[in-house]
């Protein structure tokens, strides 16, 4: 029997500065993020980062925070729910940080008899910061498991025709309603030095909004890309969105439109960061309105894209959900 583990970035359990205290503690020490020798980066993360940062970033959660939880952790949650009801069978979410965690779903699928895993890591655009984090720990589980499960561990799908199709079509609808400005693309950023070192995420952004521009027949004058979301003073990818926010007024653009693409649910950097402080700070350099165009989250093209994705990497399609204990052709681990 097949199984699905979803995974995504995590969030924190609660709005407050001991929720993301734990949560920042988890991401800031996975190598795959930041890749300094622990000896020059724990100082600065235990001594710095952490005491200033939970407080600060508690204050942001606070700002976009639902009464069912953590924005991220509900749309996520929605995809999972919608695709175990499309799919037909166990599908689990697993988050790299928090919970629930990538560990506890796939002893769930374990427990549910499952002989194959497809990860599906959802990153529209590839990084070792992200998807291959997931990986690291979909395998160190694995590594505690005497019998295996067949695991397949898909990559991104930045340049997928379903997904440049459902981003282009929200991208239509929300214009048909509001009109059409100036669209800005903001991809989450990266050190320069990752991507110097061989880390494909710059690229996959590119094209990825490529074929978006090709699909909505935009001119270089009617879109730019850039870059959000830098931690610390090393030189992430450029430009920056915040700096772009602040040059479009002075240029004569103040009524734009941002879409994050690389985001597959809306979260504390597509609400806050872009919907909120974003918005504020367009204001405050002479910006008349900046509208945000909401993340695919749980829709019906969202739906289309992933399972589309998991068509082409050898899922069969209509397959029955094997009960728990029922007879298998495999034994199950």
């Amino acid at each position: 029997m097949i199984g699905l583990l979803l995974t995504n970035i995590g969030t924190p359990d609660a709005p407050s500065p001991a929720a993301v205290r734990r949560y920042l503690r988890e991401f800031l020490s996975d190598r795959r993020v930041v890749e300094l020798p622990r000896i020059i980066w724990y100082p600065i993360l235990y001594g710095a980062i952490l005491p200033l940062r939970a407080r600060q970033s508690a204050k942001l959660y606070q700002n976009i925070w639902q009464s069912e939880g953590s924005p991220l952790l509900i749309h996520s949650q929605q995809i999972a729910i919608q695709l175990q009801k499309i799919l037909q069978i166990p599908v689990e979410l697993g988050m790299h940080y928090g919970t629930p965690s990538i560990q506890s779903a796939m002893e769930k699928l374990r427990a549910a008899g499952v002989t194959e895993i497809k990860v599906l890591p959802l990153y529209p655009q590839y990084s070792a910061t992200t998807t291959a984090s997931a990986y690291d720990a979909v395998t160190a589980v694995l590594r505690r498991w005497r019998a295996l499960p067949a695991v397949h561990l898909l990559g991104d799908y930045a340049d997928h025709p379903d997904y440049i199709a459902a981003i282009s079509d929200s991208i239509q609808q929300y214009q048909m309603q509001h009109g059409k400005k100036f669209l800005l693309f903001s991809f989450h950023g990266i050190p320069q030095r990752y991507v110097n070192l061989g880390d494909p995420y710059a690229a996959r952004c590119q094209l990825s909004a490529e074929h978006i521009v090709r699909a909505l027949g935009l001119t270089e004058n009617e879109y730019q890309i850039s870059f959000q979301s830098r931690l610390g003073k090393a030189k992430w990818l450029t430009p920056y969105t915040d700096k772009v926010l602040a040059e479009l007024p002075p240029r004569g653009i103040k009524e734009i439109q941002v879409v994050c693409p690389g985001f597959a649910v809306d979260c504390l950097e597509t609400l806050e960061e872009i919907a909120l402080r974003g918005h504020e700070q367009f204001m405050e350099t002479g910006g008349v309105s900046l509208e945000y165009i909401p993340a695919l989250n749980a829709s019906e093209g969202q739906m289309k894209v992933l399972t589309q994705v998991l068509y082409a990497a050898g899922l069969p399609r209509n397959i029955a959900h094997t009960p728990s204990g029922a007879n298998t052709s495999r034994a199950p681990f």
